[in-house]
């Protein structure tokens, strides 16, 4: 059955407001969801900035120190040729070789080794401190090569003093051009140490300094084990020397962690430098910030999804309700066939239509013969069990979904036949007295036959100026002249000039 527009219309909203109720949350979640990869964006772009600016800082460090330290070993070097230092004495000469820098906080010694490896000047003692460095790595490359320059060698302890320190050494030649001893300076592996420890990295931040071949020089935070490590085959160390700087992330071969590394090779010198924050350092931040902006964006998901579904809910109740009064409005309680309201609307619009398409229309109105004995003798019970019994026999003499059967009055009921003559209504109407032929009402002893009716027949195509109200009470007269003539018959108004503004006067035939 169609609902009424307004009806219709608040279901509509009701399931609109359910669309809201689904599709308000999602969106909620979409736009945090893409709030939440922005701020991690941003965060990932912060952490790389920040490393790209330690790095700067310490390399730029670093490079100056070693460009100084390496400044001094050259001047010892020119030095030495001078053919006027043989004459002076040890104290003199130690003067004229070595300047300031040999005193400097993180220097550890400097000396003038001889081809032999013999200690042959040493800035740090007058006389000389004894020692032979012919084993040394850096001693062993000059020896053999001319063209080094400047030598950086792998992290050793001291003889002298004990302590860490990476060796610098450069040759010197004599005037012959052959091997004449090495310049060697070493510098505290504690400047590193204390360079590196004044950056704040996170909790499983580092900072690696490495030689070219690999070995590591220092790291923070620092490990004694760390030192002297050679990770030239790891292939985080295989990115580090194949650019001049970059980033990537990558997984540490040290302790198996995740790290964003920004590395950059220090100055010309033979040393690369990292700077490695730990992807979930880097995240902590924002994975504290999306967990509060995730628990408050899916409670008020929560919320607005509950309200808007059971607000939905509720506009569904009282709309199923006022659907239902609806219904009930419009159909006969006892008989559950459409009642006099919902009858005369669809007979309105049916005759408006069959006017407007030229179809014809039937109607039959259809009363029970002597219904008031079967109350006075059985009770209303059995009345009331009469009238269902002829609604069922009504609504089984008719099959088209258009047809329509209706209680208009108390035994009185009607059957509109739309897009059926009159011919096609008589049938309609034989089929009525064969179905009511057949009912019975077992509990108060009425057989087959005991109840019967009359029907009143009115069917064509009215004019222009003729209601329905017209037809109507074409039928009903119809009806009554049944009644008139026997009862349990069926009598038909005719009228003549199909068509014509008005019906014309009724002429009753018995059927």
């Amino acid at each position: 059955m169609d609902l009424p527009p307004r009806l219709a219309k608040r279901l509509r909203s009701a399931r609109t407001w359910i669309a809201l109720g689904v599709l308000a949350p999602l969106g909620m979640l979409v736009v945090s969801g893409l709030m939440l990869l922005d701020l991690r964006r941003d965060a990932w772009v912060q952490a790389e900035q920040t490393s790209k600016n330690l790095l700067q800082v310490i390399e730029r460090d670093i490079a100056r120190n070693v460009e100084i330290f390496d400044l001094s070993l050259q001047g010892v070097q020119e030095n030495l040729r001078a053919s006027e230092l043989d004459a002076v004495s040890p104290a003199m000469r130690q003067l004229v070789l070595f300047d300031r820098s040999a005193t400097a906080r993180d220097m550890g010694v400097m000396l003038v080794i001889d081809e032999r490896g013999n200690i042959a000047v040493d800035a740090g003692a007058l006389p000389p401190r004894k020692g032979n460095y012919a084993d040394r790595d850096y001693f062993r490359v000059h020896a053999e090569r001319a063209d080094v320059g400047l030598h950086i060698g792998r992290p050793l302890v001291s003889r002298l003093t004990g302590e860490r320190m990476l060796p610098f050494s450069r040759r010197i030649s004599k005037p012959d051009g052959s091997f004449g001893g090495v310049v060697l300076g070493t510098l505290k592996l504690a400047y590193f140490s204390r360079l590196f420890d004044q950056l704040g990295l996170g909790r499983e931040g580092a900072i690696n300094l490495y030689l070219h071949d690999g070995t590591r020089i220092m790291r923070h935070p620092y490990e004694e084990a760390d030192i002297g490590v050679n990770i030239a085959g790891a292939p985080t160390f295989r990115r580090f020397v194949s650019a001049p700087s970059g980033s990537f992330v990558g997984t540490s071969v040290r302790d198996g962690i995740e790290r964003h590394y920004a590395f950059t090779q220090v100055g010309d010198l033979p040393l690369v430098l990292n700077v490695a924050l730990a992807t979930d350092d880097i995240e902590a931040g924002w994975r504290a910030k999306a967990a509060v902006i995730g628990a408050i964006v899916l409670v008020l998901c929560g919320l607005t999804a509950t309200l808007s579904l059971s607000f939905g809910r509720e506009l569904r109740r009282r709309d199923a309700m006022q659907a239902e009064l609806a219904t009930l409005s419009r159909t006969d309680a006892l008989t559950g066939l459409a009642n006099r309201r919902r009858f005369d609307e669809v007979f309105e619009t049916a005759w408006a239509s069959a006017r407007r398409t030229g179809k014809p229309l039937s109607l039959l109105i259809v009363d029970a013969d002597h219904f008031k004995r079967f109350n006075d003798r059985h009770g209303h019970a059995v009345g009331d069990a009469v009238l269902k019994g002829l609604a069922r026999c009504l609504s089984a003499s008719v099959h088209r979904p258009d047809d329509l059967v209706a209680r208009v009055g108390g035994e009185e009921f009607a059957v509109l036949l739309p897009d059926t003559d009159v011919e096609g209504a008589e049938r309609v109407a034989g089929k009525v007295h064969a179905m009511v032929g057949t009912l019975a009402v077992a509990s108060a002893a009425i057989g087959a036959g005991s109840v019967t009716v009359s029907v009143g027949l009115a069917g064509g195509v009215g004019g222009a100026g003729v209601k329905a109200e017209t037809v109507y009470r074409a039928a009903d007269a119809a009806l009554y002249a049944a009644k008139e003539g026997g009862r349990n018959q069926t009598r038909r108004a005719t009228a003549a000039g199909q068509g014509a503004e008005r019906l014309a006067p009724l002429r009753l035939v018995q059927t």
